[in-house]
């Protein structure tokens, strides 16, 4: 589905949840006064990590310019809402996402600090993820690298450090934590293809997460990850894979 055509569709429950319940008009009916995908976005991401209407302006202005610039950052939105309804059994619809989960929004606010850092805008960039940390407990630095099909969560307390990088298909839970190690601060993990980090995770310093993997709620990961494979306790060990039993 082309982030138009999403578009359309959610455009489509926005109107049938209105009539079938007027008090979602006042969180809804933004949708039916945007022209396109974009424009939903940047109002939402002024709603939700802003305090002052004049901030509030200022971000959405800032969303606005970037996918003015950038359609590819729509695009991946796009796909962002997609893989929630894929992934999450209790999602029968894209509204309900877009409207409500956090983790959602924070995702899209940091695409758009990233295309700041990307443009040399460096203070107008921490300043995104300083005012999404306040409002939405999700820190994600703009030199981040995450791919598409992202699933924040629930999303409190998420932090991606500096220099992380995150593929395509990643699921990440609550209170998980992806950062360097203070003895190595150029280097930060690299998470792979369809990684599932479940909650409370941290994975901290120069490492891979192989395409697959899946590390256990509570895990403290100081090593790669083969691809496939399970890491689960504190320090992590392997399970489900040819090297089990060896720490990660």
């Amino acid at each position: 589905m082309s982030s138009d055509d999403l578009w359309l569709a959610i455009r489509r429950e926005a109107e049938t949840a209105i009539a079938a319940d007027p008090f979602l008009e006042a969180s809804a009916a933004f949708i039916l006064d945007q022209g396109d995908l974009g424009g939903a976005l940047a109002f939402l991401i002024g709603r939700a990590i802003c305090r002052t209407d004049a901030d509030r302006a200022q971000f959405m202005r800032t969303a606005r310019e970037a996918y003015a610039a950038e359609p590819a950052l729509v695009d991946a939105a796009a796909i962002d809402l997609t893989a929630i309804v894929r992934r999450d059994p209790a999602i029968t619809g894209l509204l309900p996402p877009l409207l409500n989960f956090k983790g959602y929004v924070a995702l899209q606010a940091w695409r758009v600090s990233n295309w700041l850092w990307r443009q040399d805008r460096p203070d107008l960039a921490l300043l995104m993820q300083s005012a999404t940390a306040d409002q939405l407990q999700i820190s994600i630095h703009p030199s981040a690298r995450i791919g598409t099909a992202v699933f924040l969560d629930h999303g409190t307390g998420i932090i991606i450090g500096a220099l992380a990088e995150i593929g395509d298909e990643v699921t990440i839970l609550q209170n998980v934590t992806i950062a360097r190690h203070q003895d190595d601060p150029r280097r930060a993990p690299k998470i792979g293809h369809g990684v599932f980090l479940s909650a409370g995770a941290t994975v901290i310093g120069n490492l891979s997460i192989g395409d697959f993997a899946k590390i256990g709620a509570g895990a403290l990961v100081t090593s790669d990850v083969p691809a496939g494979c399970t890491a689960v306790g504190v320090p992590a060990r392997l399970t489900n894979c040819a090297e089990a039993g060896a720490s990660a």
